[in-house]
């Protein structure tokens, strides 16, 4: 027997008999009554064996623990008007489509959101507020001195007698045709596990996003938010954006930048997966905000898997029946299966996805991409920072790091 599987074997006798060791321990020393005794072992066995067994065959709990949308925040959100969660020149509608495999329909809930050069340009038509106005921040004036002939049927719009913002017709024809003049891009944000689209730290990162003057289309999944009341799963929400994409690229032909933050990041790079295998133009580019390389090493390395993960039976019941329940975000399969550039950003100081799995992440895609293939780039925030899981958008370098990063490859294809 090699000295590995013999220090295999103490480890998991070790590990497993530790907590009980302990407790009986502190009987034996008479620190704690003999009753005492039997509750703390009951409940040691209920926690670490009852617990994780129920765990390994109930793909609920797994489904879940997983995308956690029973957490919802902040209260009494009203989707139907994005301005009450600060997003003036904000249009929220629905893509509605069949999903042929489960054979059910789909609703997702969107929010297109408005540039701000293309705000400023029309703020009288769009009825903003003299209080609203001033606080909108261009960090990117139009730099085209033609621009204005791209406008025309914006235009023309605006200059119909009856024009009516409150009118969802007019509206969807106003947002679509701005759409068309986007010239800078259009960023496809993906959103992580928890809350929605409407969530305060996403809301912070559409301004950010608009106020370099990019549009900004976000989505709430299957389960989440006002989209249909339906279990995720990864398929699910994978093709829930493919819908959504496709609407985009129904629209317009203007280039499309993908943005996945935490669990959005394996939503995306499986996304791109299933656009080449079906041949279908993808984005110029992506950026994936604090990504974990796949889900089995992420439930390791996250903090709730502390007091489990050193189980002997932590794989048996919680790491393989997420893999047999095609719960996997393999992001570091996924990473070698589309050509287009990659930013990795994560924070040092991140504990939800720990900094190491983005940077695992990232050597897998110098390992594994085509020579050919558009760069992959990594970026770190300092621990000093403080940016953790969701405040990257408040680093200064941010707008740079974007439009550099778009800039190089908006007018690329690979």
């Amino acid at each position: 027997m090699t000295q590995f599987k013999i220090d295999k074997i103490i480890d998991t006798i070790f590990h497993s008999t530790l907590m009980p060791g302990l407790i009986i321990l502190l009987w034996l020393t008479e620190l704690i009554f003999f009753t005492t005794l039997k509750l703390l072992l009951i409940a040691w066995f209920i926690i670490f064996v009852i617990c994780p067994l129920v765990f390994k065959f109930s793909i609920a709990l797994q489904k879940g623990i997983l995308f956690l949308t029973f957490i919802t925040y902040p209260p009494d959100l009203d989707f139907k008007r994005p301005e009450k969660s600060g997003l003036y020149a904000t249009r929220n509608f629905y893509v509605d489509y069949k999903d042929q495999e489960e054979d059910i329909d789909i609703k997702i809930g969107v929010w297109h959101i408005l540039p701000n050069n293309f705000v400023k340009k029309y703020a009288k038509q769009l009825q903003l507020e003299e209080e609203i106005l001033t606080n909108v921040t261009d960090i990117e004036t139009e730099s085209d001195t033609n621009s204005n002939s791209k406008y025309l049927a914006i235009d023309k719009l605006f200059n119909t007698k009856d024009f009516d913002l409150a009118d969802e017709n007019f509206k969807k024809e106003l947002f679509e045709e701005s759409l068309k003049t986007a010239d800078k891009g259009i960023i496809f944000y993906m959103h992580g596990n928890t809350a929605s689209r409407g969530a305060t730290h996403r809301v912070d990162i559409y301004k950010v996003f608009r106020s370099l003057n990019y549009h900004v289309v976000t989505i709430d999944y299957r389960g989440y938010g006002d989209s249909s009341n339906i279990s995720p799963s990864e398929r699910g929400i994978v093709f829930d954006s493919l819908a959504v994409y496709q609407y985009i690229t129904t629209v317009t032909n203007k280039p499309v930048f993908f943005w996945g933050h935490s669990l959005g990041t394996g939503v995306a790079t499986h996304l791109l997966s299933i656009l080449n295998d079906l041949n279908i133009p993808g984005p110029k580019a992506v950026v994936l905000e604090a990504p974990f390389n796949n889900i089995r090493d992420e439930i390791t390395h996250h903090p709730f898997s502390i007091l489990f993960r050193n189980l002997p039976w932590f794989d048996y019941t919680i790491l393989t029946p997420m893999y047999e329940n095609n719960l996997r975000f393999e992001s570091d399969k996924h990473i070698a299966e589309f050509r287009q550039p990659i930013l990795i950003l994560h924070a040092e100081d991140d504990r939800v996805i720990p900094f190491k799995l983005g940077y695992k992440l990232y050597r897998q895609a110098l390992d594994t991409r085509g020579k050919s293939w558009g760069p992959v780039q990594f970026h770190r925030f300092e621990k000093s920072s403080h940016y953790g899981h969701k405040f990257i958008w408040r680093a200064p370098e941010l707008p740079n790091l974007i439009n550099d990063f778009f800039n190089a490859y908006r007018n690329t294809s690979y």
